[in-house]
């Protein structure tokens, strides 16, 4: 899969200290010129469907359950892959110093009405919710969301960036 991007958060060094990996699978679902996306209330931002894979699972098959989970999606199809965003954080308990959160992104089909999302509890009281939203809007909204919150975390910047690479190479042809 083509590497789109690798962030290193400015605090750390990459090459001291110990760190475990994360490997999360995020879809792409476009219907109608509108992209399938995460707005999350307390965070005010908009991100792609997805989530951990579990031991055990493909990227594939966690990409699935997670876009099944998160939004209710029905006959979910991976497409084809789109990239990889990935990233290194400082780590927040004492087992590791830093995550290495790798991002795999796909292009997925659903069916156009989605069913019961089944959200985990801190899903529930971020506040998140699937909606079919313009990419441009999206992403003006997380640029807005950047340049006025206080909350500046690594996830808006990872998503506003996946938004542009997805309006660039999948929206402008």
């Amino acid at each position: 899969m083509q590497l789109l991007k690798t962030m290193v958060h400015p605090g750390i060094n990459i090459n001291q200290g110990s760190q475990f990996t994360r490997r999360t699978g995020r879809a792409i679902v476009i219907k109608n010129a509108k992209i399938l996306l995460m707005y999350t209330n307390r965070y005010e931002d908009y991100s792609l469907p997805g989530g951990g894979v579990d031991e055990g699972e493909t990227l594939e098959q966690g990409l699935i359950r997670e876009l099944n989970e998160e939004t209710g999606a029905q006959n979910i199809q991976v497409i084809k892959p789109f990239g990889l965003y990935e990233e290194y954080r400082p780590w927040y308990k004492d087992d590791f110093d830093i995550i290495h959160i790798q991002s795999y992104c796909y292009i997925c089909d659903i069916d156009t009405t989605l069913g019961q999302a089944k959200l985990e509890h801190y899903e529930v009281q971020n506040g998140m919710t699937p909606k079919w939203v313009n990419i441009h809007d999206a992403i003006a909204h997380n640029e807005r969301t950047m340049s006025l919150s206080e909350k500046q975390g690594l996830s808006i910047i990872r998503e506003t960036y996946l938004l542009k690479q997805i309006a660039q190479q999948l929206l402008s042809k």
